[in-house]
């Protein structure tokens, strides 16, 4: 299974690092894909992070190339993506093809841009609740959320529970039975 990783400077460095980590554990195969098109440098808390390859940039970056999108949080970086038409045109068909969609902390302001979410169950970092509920969102205060092929978390620590719901949507929605174990 391809997840593309939807980033791009201003991401929370871990929101990032430990979902793809337990997505390369689950033997996914996992790309950084950006507006940017060299290098993303990550967000750590209240300082600047880690830099990170840009494996596609999102001009040459294909929905149907992949299986599933991951898009992390941090204030910074879904305040941008959330702009910029190329991003939002990405997310949207991953969500129009029914395709796994993974989401945390900031990271569902992206997702609100597609005008998909109306209907849906989700979570986030709690000053998004009022956004979402806006557009239109049934938002519940929970570690992770999973709505058909979209799972949402709150924040950094709620990762481990946003990861078993991630791997658990994946192998879910996987088309080879050996994909993701």
């Amino acid at each position: 299974m391809k997840v593309a990783i939807l980033i791009t400077d201003g991401f929370e460095q871990v929101e990032m690092t430990e979902p793809r980590e337990a997505l390369d554990a689950a033997g996914a195969e996992t790309s950084i894909v950006s507006p940017k098109q060299d290098r993303v440098r990550a967000w750590k808390f209240t300082e600047w992070g880690d830099e990170y390859p840009v494996d596609v940039p999102i001009e040459g970056a294909r929905p149907e190339d992949f299986d599933a999108l991951l898009l992390p949080g941090g204030v910074i970086n879904p305040d941008n993506l959330r702009m910029d038409e190329n991003a939002i045109a990405f997310a949207q068909a991953f969500l129009d093809a029914g395709k796994p969609v993974a989401s945390i902390c900031h990271g569902p302001w992206t997702l609100i841009e597609t005008g998909k979410v109306r209907g849906r169950r989700m979570t986030s970092w709690p000053s998004l609740q009022t956004d979402l509920e806006n557009a239109g969102v049934d938002w519940h205060d929970q570690e992770a959320v999973v709505d058909g092929n979209l799972v949402t978390s709150r924040k950094p620590d709620d990762i481990p529970a946003f990861n078993r719901a991630m791997i658990e949507l994946l192998r879910s929605h996987a088309s080879q039975p050996a994909s993701l174990g």
